[in-house]
């Protein structure tokens, strides 16, 4: 069987027209003489979606019962026996209902697809689950309900669904998308034109991604290497060398010509991990591209150029950025043709750019030749030659023959090989020449002389030479790699120390500089900046003198220096520490931003409360003050005439306002003195039920309402009275607000370690544990579900009073569903319950 085809339809946030538009695409299917029906649309009590879906074959959905409530699903077991060609699914993110097949309704579209029915389904940007942490930074809200990625990409396709975040607020304010109750609230909070246009950059983004990807699988599928010029995709080649800026920087100038232009750069290592970046030239490089918007790669290859082009030919790249020769030029003519040109020889249709930096080879430099081998191999290579050739001589000359010259010169040209082995060039080159002129004056016609008699002699004494520069080379190359290892080696130990450190949980600066001065074997080390020691680490002499060669300062970035002292430090110590200032200069930007986020963090709190104090004040005010003065402007008219009934009616209406009115300043007035901290507390020994007592009585609720569980000879709690009646009061409010008719609420008194424990429990739909410290934020109502039972206050006053009074308020699940809310205040001295001790059931 075939499997069926997903099409999705994605918005940036609700109200976009997602539903409408695949109902749309429905009647045009259907139009086409395609079996399409709906399986499942939510309205949501819009008009003009509903009409888009008179006329579809709906399948009646699956009526189930949870908590007391009747609930609405899609009935897959119906849509499967009917086996349409089309299905349309809305909301692809939704959580089912418990006790239904699968527990998300995407798996219900997965089984639809595999038995070969094809679904339209819609979703918005926020359900995304690799976007989760990005949309709850930007909206404040963590979704709950999330489709995996691989889901949605796995589609045939996903359409967005777009519309301007003005006119999406425009529908909002007109009615279309919420009931005019809950418009007030939702433009103020979800939909703030930031969030909206926060939203719709993500959604762009994630289908530009997706759109990207579904390029390179059919470019794949297809066999199709070459590029395809859909955006410019600029790499840069770097070395790890000083020219790197320049050729970045160019890079992103070529990127930035075109829109949606992207720099990634790559840095080829080879395989033997031996041909050498300087690393930390490379670490600020990877800083700079990120800084102009790019990424950084890293890519381990044997062939240079090779890798280079397949890495660019992976990324579909347009663009390569490759930056001059830096080898000299005899170097570049006895080692053939460089990077760059088998660069532009392999690149078929990626065009190649050259470019010239100030480090670029001018001049014809002879090759360097220094020594890799220590100066103890190179002493001990020249007293082998010194030592080996008297005594290498003294033997042959004991056997000499005219048929021994041939064991002669191969016994001279062992020793010269011994010698570059074990002293490299130098030793090599004296220990050739040196056995040269003894062949000659011992062992070649005429005897103990140095005249050279034939040609062939001096070709001979050229080849002694030769084949020493020859085995010297291999010798010194292979010190020189192996002593390279061993530095790389010891950097990577070092690096791994240092993040291991940072893991654990030690500071970044403190680490990089700590084992700083540990890996170089130092007396001392800090980090300074402003005149200031940042971090230091050892004992710093009391008196340190000028030019002190055993104090090296190096600079961190352009405020901060990094101080050494202890021993001179070498040319390849310091390519070391270059690693290691680069990597101070980024922990040292990363504290600064962390400081100022956190210093913004109050602010932004304030902006917060002073927000959402402002939208609480132009709507949940405004009601109470627009009835009562309503009623008052009534009452007042002389040229209506009122009856009793309808006086009493309009005092009643204005009475009622203006004492919600009262309520809602009197909760404003308590949220400011909570965060001013002077809320004003008297503790004192308190019987819980002389505080139960009066709450159920503001609220008016008997046993039909809450179920009471108080001990009759309980230990009384230290709380203040009047705040302890303001917290049962916000918490049974709640309580019974969320219950089920079918239910009561329950307030149960227990005693643990010292503390007496309220638990108000409900059995309402609850609230999913990771939102559930969200309740105690001020002004949160946890969406736009409600827009009539006051400001969101209840429970931040409820939580703040307790703290006040020494206790802790915290939300927990109610076992079976619901929420508890856990109320514990320390326990005062036991003393005679007396009438205030209630049983179970009792009012």
């Amino acid at each position: 069987m075939t499997r069926g085809q997903l099409r999705v339809f994605l918005g940036a946030a609700p109200g976009v027209g997602k539903t409408y538009a695949m109902l749309e695409e429905g009647r045009r299917l259907r139009s086409e003489g395609a079996d399409v029906v709906v399986a499942l649309v939510e309205t949501h009590g819009r008009a003009a979606t509903a009409a888009q879906a008179e006329g579809l074959e709906t399948v009646p959905r699956a009526v189930l019962h949870h908590r007391g409530l009747e609930l609405t699903e899609l009935d897959l077991d119906a849509v499967l026996a009917r086996a349409p060609e089309y299905a349309l699914v809305d909301e692809l993110a939704h959580t089912n209902v418990p006790g239904l097949k699968h527990e998300k309704r995407w798996q219900d579209v997965q089984a639809l697809l595999d038995a070969g029915i094809n679904v339209l389904s819609t979703v918005n940007i926020q359900h995304v689950d690799s976007l989760n942490d990005v949309i709850e930074q930007i909206t404040g809200t963590l979704q709950a309900e999330t489709v995996p990625d691989a889901v949605l990409r796995e589609a045939e396709q996903v359409e967005l669904v777009d519309l301007a975040p003005q006119s999406l607020r425009g529908r909002l304010a007109d009615g279309v998308i919420y009931p005019a109750e809950r418009v007030d609230a939702a433009l103020s909070n979800y939909f703030r034109l930031g969030n909206l246009t926060a939203l719709r950059e993500l959604a762009l983004l994630w289908l530009a991604d997706e759109v990207d990807s579904a390029l390179n699988r059919y470019r794949a599928e297809q066999g199709i290497h070459r590029k395809w010029e859909a955006r410019e995709r600029v790499v840069v080649a770097l070395t790890g060398g000083p020219e790197g800026r320049t050729l970045l920087r160019r890079g992103a100038r070529i990127a930035a010509r075109s829109a949606g232009g992207k720099l990634l750069a790559v840095h080829i290592a080879g395989a033997d991990g031996l041909r050498g970046a300087e690393p930390g030239e490379l670490a600020a490089q990877r800083i700079l591209a990120e800084k102009l918007g790019g990424t950084f790669h890293q890519v381990v290859g044997h062939d240079i150029p090779k890798a280079l082009v397949d890495f660019a030919r992976g990324v579909n790249a347009t663009q390569l950025v490759v930056g001059v020769s830096r080898r000299p030029r005899i170097a570049a003519l006895l080692s053939g043709p460089g990077i760059g040109a088998t660069v532009i020889r392999e690149s078929g249709d990626i065009d190649v750019h050259i470019v010239s930096h100030s480090a670029a080879a001018r001049a014809l430099v002879l090759p360097h030749f220094g020594g890799a081998l220590s100066r103890r191999r190179r002493l001990l290579g020249f007293a082998l030659a010194l030592a080996g050739g008297p005594l290498l001589t003294a033997g042959l000359v004991a056997v000499r023959s005219a048929e021994t010259i041939t064991g002669d010169v191969l016994s001279y040209q062992l020793l010269v090989i011994l010698v570059a082995l074990v002293g490299g060039i130098w030793p090599a080159l004296f220990a050739a020449l040196l056995s040269g002129l003894t062949l000659d004056f011992f062992f070649i016609q005429p005897l103990y002389t140095v005249t050279v008699a034939t040609p062939s002699h001096m070709l001979a004494l050229g080849l002694y030479v030769v084949n020493a520069l020859l085995v010297s080379y291999v010798v010194d190359a292979a010190a020189r790699r192996a002593r390279t290892a061993r530095r790389s080696a010891s950097e990577s130990e070092l690096l791994a120390s240092v993040a291991g450190s940072v893991l654990r949980g030690e500071d970044a600066l403190a680490a990089l500089v700590g084992r700083t001065r540990e890996a170089f074997t130092l007396g001392a080390a800090r980090l300074r900046a402003d005149g200031m020691d940042l971090y230091a680490d050892g004992d710093w002499p009391a008196d340190l003198p000028p030019g002190d060669p055993a104090f090296t300062r190096l600079p961190v970035g352009e405020r901060a220096f990094l101080d050494l002292w202890g021993r001179e430090l070498a040319a390849s110590d310091r390519r070391l520490l270059a690693v290691i200032t680069a990597q101070l200069e980024a922990a040292l930007e990363h504290r600064e931003l962390t400081e100022t986020a956190r210093g913004l963090g109050s602010l932004a709190e304030a902006d917060k409360v002073r927000t959402a104090l402002l939208a609480a004040v132009g709507h949940d005010l405004r009601r109470p003050l627009t009835a009562a003065t309503a009623a008052v402007t009534g009452l007042r008219a002389t040229d209506v005439t009122w009856s009793e009934q309808d006086r009493s009616e309009l005092l009643a209406t204005a009475e009622e306002s203006l004492a919600s009115l009262s309520t809602l300043v009197t909760s404003l007035l308590d949220v400011s003195r909570l965060q001013a901290g002077v809320v004003g507390v008297n503790l004192e020994p308190l019987n819980v039920a002389d505080a139960v007592l009066p709450a159920l009585e503001e609220l008016d609720l008997g046993p039909a309402e809450v179920e009471l569980g108080i001990p009759v000879d309980g230990r009384n709690v230290l709380a203040d009275p009047v705040l302890l009646q303001r917290v049962l009061v916000n918490l049974l409010a709640n309580a019974v607000r969320f219950s089920p008719e079918s239910a009561r609420a329950v307030l149960a008194v227990s005693e643990f370690s010292g503390r007496v424990e309220i638990r108000v429990i409900d059995s309402g739909p609850g609230v999913p544990e990771p939102r559930q410290p969200d309740i105690f934020t001020p002004f949160q109502r946890l969406g736009d579900t409600d827009n009539q039972t006051g400001l969101g206050l209840g429970l931040a006053l409820a939580k703040g009073f307790t703290e006040g009074m020494g206790g802790t308020l915290e939300a927990e699940d109610t076992p079976g569903g619901g929420l508890t809310m856990v109320l514990s205040l320390p326990a005062a001295d036991r003393v005679s319950a007396g009438a205030g001790g209630l049983p179970v059931g009792a009012r």
